[in-house]
């Protein structure tokens, strides 16, 4: 009886410490969302979700850290979750219409708002933002009634007022317009954008004097703006102050070296002075935005003034003012991003009320992985700032394809590893074999450092062979530290001793397969500069294909070495994965993918698959498909998916 009582206790005890626990990683997830460390937040929702699924409130913080991040549709499918389980949950809906507005599904966005303000009628960030996915269907009246009630249960929300101004100036109440951003700018003395809104209004009165003292204090509160200077630069060109206009183009220019507006414009005002290097405006101005490349001779003052109109009113759309409500908790005027609109000739009237326009191939191109180095025009590109509040989606990364997976070794009281290693049973077996020295693990991280160490692991398997050169076990693992340290000639005759002695050795072959396809590479290294996969990050539409040399390789042997590896072991996802790798170099994408849906299959949780799988799938056109394996993989710990997504999937 006394076990008995000894073993419920323990028992109850143990419940009530995984509860604690639970609760714990719950307050530490939502205070990470807080203080900005969105990737740190997914990690303990993970594990809350892990022990707990039936939870809706990690789902739902979960879906807010996504969102953060930009992983918009990640952060939907973790919205809906919420929701199944949770039915009456206006944060969820009020979320999930966010996402689906800042995708542009503005019609779901305005089905999730109708949904929350049946729950929570009385919260005026809900009305603001169905204000936004509104105005974007062209429903100007809606809006501005929807700006109205937010107002009137929230009369200091500044957001609303500057999102009426916006919906104003489109139904051209120039005047209605200023008289929001007045009470804007007088609840938010130090809102830097109102400042700029207000002014590009009063130049549509013609009143230049009162746009310049607005540009003026949108400087002086945001020095670091780029259209600010811009603005000013036009009114200072229409007052005909041609060289303090230039001085405000080189600014804006200086802040954001790819403002093609800004290149056109100061063209004008050179030629205007009859200054030297205004065609070499004009032509930066034409690489950086098509829409430039016409002689500026036939524009004349009034036709920039008109375009100036069109651009403006077609920038009010932008979901980006939609209020985001919780980070949770949050200030609700914290949230508001930048309103600042360029308010000049350089965007085409948009009308939001069409359906979307087709990609063209430029566009879709784009989009695509190349399976060669970038192009790096001589173009101008703006400054990359590594991000400081945990939005890792805002780093400056080459994007790749995850490397292949090889056997390699980490000393086995090493602490270095980032995250567990895969099981595999294989590995038990040489392993055991080993007696765990050396530790023999599937990776696909750099081994840095550790030549040295795998250099005298040579040494220990020379002796082991000397004592015995019967064994397949020793010459596969000394095929695979020469492997490591690059000596691929030595390796290659170690691993094929290994399958003389053994044909039946699945690592062997999987060994081989890698040792070959490293031989492949420095070869090929020798005729290319580089054979590495990746996407472009700049958005030229145009590319010198002839600057860019592709050659698709033999990967004959290292392909049938995977396949008998896989004859060998059909639940093997690492033949899987390194097989879909090589079909991307050899342009079978479509192999690659089905590969790559074996290895996640077998593996569920194979994030380099589903980063991988992303990025084909975006090369074959399945941006949605993409982008929704991109998030599992950020989910799973791959960082650099958020940036993928954001740049191409969003």
């Amino acid at each position: 009886m006394k076990n008995i009582f000894f073993f419920l206790l323990i028992l109850t005890t143990n419940q009530l410490f995984g509860q604690l626990n639970i609760d714990h990683f719950i307050r530490v997830g939502k205070t990470r969302i807080q203080i900005g460390n969105y990737v740190g937040a997914i990690e303990n929702f993970n594990i809350v979700i892990r022990f707990k699924p039936h939870l809706p409130e990690p789902y739902y913080y979960r879906g807010v850290a996504k969102h953060q991040l930009e992983d918009f549709r990640g952060a939907i499918q973790d919205y809906n979750t919420a929701i199944e389980i949770k039915p009456f949950y206006p944060d969820a809906f009020m979320h999930r219409g966010l996402a689906y507005l800042q995708i542009n599904d503005f019609k779901k966005a305005i089905e999730d708002y109708n949904r929350a303000i049946e729950l929570d009628p009385n919260n005026s960030i809900i009305y603001n933002n169905r204000g936004i996915a509104k105005i974007s269907t062209k429903d100007i009246d809606g809006a501005i009634a929807d700006y109205d009630k937010a107002l009137e249960i929230n009369p200091k929300f500044t957001n609303s007022y500057i999102n009426r101004s916006n919906a104003r100036l489109m139904k051209n109440d120039i005047r209605g317009a200023i008289k929001d951003l007045n009470q804007a700018i007088m609840i938010r003395p130090h809102f830097a954008s109102a400042y700029l809104l207000r002014g590009s209004a009063r130049f549509e009165l013609n009143d230049y004097a009162s746009a310049l003292r607005d540009f003026d204090q949108c400087i002086k509160l945001d020095p670091g703006n780029a259209f600010a200077f811009n603005n000013r630069g036009i009114v200072k060109q229409k007052l005909e102050d041609f060289k303090g206009a230039i001085a405000d183009y080189n600014m804006a220019l200086q802040i954001d070296p790819t403002q093609a507006n800004a290149y056109m414009n100061r063209g004008i005002a050179k030629e205007m002075l009859k200054l030297p290097g205004y065609n070499e405006d004009y032509a930066l101005a034409a690489r950086l935005d098509p829409k430039f490349a016409f002689n500026p001779q036939d524009v004349d003052y009034n036709s920039l003034a008109q375009a100036k109109k069109k651009a403006n009113q077609s920038t009010q759309q932008n979901p980006n003012q939609a209020q985001n409500p919780n980070q949770p908790p949050s200030n609700p005027q914290q949230n508001t991003t930048s309103q600042a609109t360029d308010t000049q000739k350089d965007q085409p009237d948009k009308d939001s009320n069409q359906e979307p326009k087709k990609e063209t191939k430029e566009e879709r191109d784009r989009r695509r992985l190349r399976l060669a180095l970038s192009d790096t025009e001589n173009v101008p590109t703006a400054k990359k700032e590594e991000p400081t509040d945990g939005r890792i989606q805002n780093k400056n990364i080459v994007i790749d394809l995850q490397p292949v997976f090889m056997l390699s070794s980490y000393n086995k009281y090493s602490t270095d590893f980032e995250r567990p290693q895969y099981y595999n049973p294989e590995l038990e077996t040489i392993n055991n074999y080993n007696n765990y020295n050396p530790v023999i693990t599937i990776s696909n991280k750099p081994v840095g450092d550790l030549k040295d160490e795998f250099r005298n692991q040579i040494l220990f398997f020379n002796e082991k062979i000397k004592i015995n050169n019967k064994e397949s076990q020793n010459y596969l693992n000394r095929g695979i530290f020469y492997c490591l340290i690059e000596d691929y000639s030595n390796s290659m005759k170690d691993l094929n001793k290994a399958l003389e002695l053994n044909n039946s050795n699945m690592l062997a072959y999987f060994a081989r397969a890698n040792c070959r396809m490293k031989m492949t590479d420095a070869i090929e290294q020798l005729k290319q500069t580089s054979d590495r996969i990746k996407v472009p990050i700049t958005n030229e539409t145009k590319k010198n294909t002839e600057t860019v040399v592709e050659t698709v390789i033999d990967y004959t042997h290292v392909l049938s070495d995977l396949d008998t590896c896989l004859e060998r072991n059909p639940k093997f996802p690492f033949a899987y994965f390194n097989q879909a790798y090589v079909k991307c170099k050899i342009h079978d994408y479509q192999g690659a993918l089905d590969d790559l849906n074996k290895a996640i299959e077998i593996e569920n949780d194979f994030a380099e698959a589903y980063f991988n799988r992303g990025l084909t799938k975006i090369y074959l056109d399945d941006v949605e498909g993409g982008a929704l394996d991109l998030s599992k993989a950020g989910e799973l710990g791959i960082q650099d998916a958020y940036n993928i997504i954001k740049r191409y999937c969003n």
